[in-house]
């Protein structure tokens, strides 16, 4: 039986989610591939042909750009299998009030963000409810492995390294800018004028960082997400059943939202990282993928090491703590 205990704002408790999913683990059929687990982004269902692979994703933490939003965060999440994303749907729920300009305005800013990475609108919902108080779009993100190859969050193998590709956190600054904005007065003109285009420079998407990865050998990807790098490092190391050891002096973080960070009082290590990409590879090829991220124009670094055992520590073995939640969600209590 569950407890009693109040749920904060954010994404459910690991542990929790843990044996909701545990709990639901017989309704899976031979043809899913890959069923929904922490850590994992997307499923992967067998069918003639090919692997179809599909993620979903709310936006609910964000006042602005929501179209946008939407279609990355799911596009990260079907990219991080190495599959390149296809086809989109989207559940649209507008509070009462909302206008028809308003609403023109969200699609066509999702028509935008879907040409943008070559995906095409395929279905969805759409209604005025007052179950909502703000817009709130779930994104569905669809794409198809026609060799039937695909990468887990899971393949994390005991002696390869960890890239991360992009800087951190980027999501996490651009929220923080439109929702917080009444705290980040004092800070020097540039970094807000930085912060505020964080989603255009230096961008959220990892769709080209991962489907290069996928290319270059990667065994597991991830999308940090909520919780930022830490809750993302967590979620590689425990779908891989193995130990992440971080070196902290390698990881790649953006300076203006580090400030931003500073100003608002959180911790960036487990603040939204969506805009960066953690890969595992062979240490024997890690080289020549940093290499060629360099070469497409990826800012890359190896930033830990997988061995036996399990979590996550810091080169010196002091624990990396696990995010009971994500930065952002605790300032929103």
């Amino acid at each position: 039986m569950c407890a009693a205990r109040t749920l904060g704002i954010g994404k459910l408790p690991v542990l929790l989610l843990g044996r909701l999913l545990a709990a639901a683990e017989g309704s899976r059929t031979a043809d899913v591939l890959l069923g929904p687990a922490v850590g994992e982004d997307a499923c992967a269902i067998d069918l003639p042909g090919g692997v179809l692979v599909v993620s979903t994703d709310p936006v609910t933490l964000v006042g602005r750009d929501l179209g946008r939003y939407a279609v990355t965060v799911n596009a990260n999440d079907v990219a991080v299998t190495g599959v390149r994303p296809r086809w989109f749907l989207a559940t649209v729920l507008l509070p009462p009030g909302s206008t028809e300009a308003e609403t023109a305005a969200l699609f066509a800013q999702l028509g935008e963000a879907l040409a943008g990475c070559g995906v095409a609108l395929v279905g969805g919902h759409s209604e005025v409810t007052a179950a909502v108080r703000q817009v709130v779009v779930v994104g569905q993100m669809i794409g198809f492995a026609e060799d039937r190859r695909f990468v887990t969050t899971g393949g994390v193998r005991e002696g390869q390294v960890v890239f991360q590709v992009g800087v951190a956190p980027v999501e996490g600054a651009a929220v923080l800018a439109s929702g917080f904005s009444t705290k980040l007065g004092g800070l020097d003109p540039e970094v807000l004028e930085a912060v505020e285009a964080a989603l255009d420079r230096p961008g959220i998407s990892v769709v080209d960082a991962a489907l290069l990865a996928a290319d270059l050998g990667a065994t597991a990807m991830h999308d940090p997400t909520e919780g930022g790098l830490a809750a993302g490092l967590h979620e590689m190391a425990a779908a891989s059943k193995v130990r992440l050891r971080v070196d902290r002096d390698q990881v790649l973080w953006w300076e203006p939202a580090l400030e931003v960070c500073r100003a608002v009082g959180v911790d960036p290590w487990a603040t939204l990282a969506s805009g960066s990409l953690l890969a595992a590879f062979d240490a024997s090829v890690a080289d020549t993928a940093a290499n060629a991220f360099a070469q497409a124009g990826h800012r890359a670094a190896v930033i830990a090491v997988a061995e036996a055992g399990e979590g996550v520590l810091e080169t010196s073995g002091e624990p990396v703590a696990w995010p009971e939640r994500d930065e952002i969600s605790r300032l929103m209590d």
